[in-house]
């Protein structure tokens, strides 16, 4: 029996920076990126339908201010599976902590703005759990980035085996991995900010990165003996994985992704009944 035969629960981070209303927002007239429309829906129901349509996904929460309680409600309903709503903290740390308070089981971490995710990568990083992994991080490599979209990512970690860029998708076994969150208490973005990766990983860690002298799971087994965790990446062969709604560059980008995937589903059933 797989370790998570008795499902998973879903963690959806989707608030705002503190004292920030994001551009993308701003321009169409809401207080929440989440909200932003792509492809005839909010960004928040993209990842979350992802995360439904997964089989085993039992329970969605959504990390969030409470005044959008409400409002976010009213665009995901009540399931299936059923939704519940966690306020969000000043951190990201803080936020997952608070989300995955009480919970016994796999959990599944993602972003609102996370509007490719498919149910296949999700089933992936599940794998890696049941394979033995306490903590698993979505990767794709560059190669696999700029095919699914030239302009979709142009910030990559360099290890020694490759190129990466991270997906905005975690999974941990069960309360006790999520300890591994405290590496995002400081904010994502390592990408741009050496800093916060510095405060993440450990200067060590950096040094080495930056000397090319790690691989992407060396560089993980590092982190995971500084937390006393299994950690493991998670290859995903779909490099539109990668691509959040980060800006306007990127939407349009997503937005051209999205449409393409729903034209390919239009014709396969086409096909089917023919």
């Amino acid at each position: 029996m797989s370790r998570h035969d008795g499902g998973f629960t879903a963690i959806i981070l989707a608030a705002q920076r503190a004292g920030q209303i994001d551009p993308l927002a701003e321009a169409v007239g809401l207080s929440h990126k989440c909200l932003v429309p792509i492809a005839g829906a909010p960004l928040i129901a993209h990842a979350a339908a992802a995360l439904s349509a997964t089989p085993g996904c039992r329970r969605l929460i959504v990390v969030v201010e409470p005044a959008m309680f409400m409002a976010v409600r009213q665009v995901l309903r009540d399931g299936p599976p059923p939704v519940d709503f966690v306020a969000a903290a000043d951190n990201l740390a803080d936020s997952v902590f608070a989300a995955a308070d009480g919970i016994d089981g796999p959990m599944i971490v993602t972003t609102a703005d996370n509007v490719l995710l498919t149910s296949g990568a999700v089933e992936a990083m599940l794998a890696a759990l049941a394979g033995g992994a306490e903590v698993a991080v979505a990767m794709a490599n560059k190669a696999s980035v700029l095919a699914a979209h030239p302009e979709g990512q142009r910030r990559f970690y360099r290890f020694r085996d490759d190129d990466y860029s991270n997906c905005n998708l975690y999974a941990f076994g069960g309360g006790p991995a999520v300890k591994a969150a405290e590496a995002f208490r400081s904010g994502g973005q390592f990408a741009k900010k050496t800093s916060r990766l510095i405060a993440a990983v450990g200067l060590v860690n950096v040094l080495l990165m930056a000397m090319g002298r790690l691989s992407l799971k060396g560089a993980l087994a590092r982190l995971g003996k500084r937390l006393g965790l299994r950690l493991e990446p998670v290859l995903l062969a779909d490099g539109a994985h990668a691509i959040d709604v980060d800006n306007e560059r990127t939407y349009r980008c997503a937005a051209l992704l999205l449409e393409r995937r729903e034209g390919l589903a239009t014709d396969q059933v086409q096909a089917r009944a023919a």
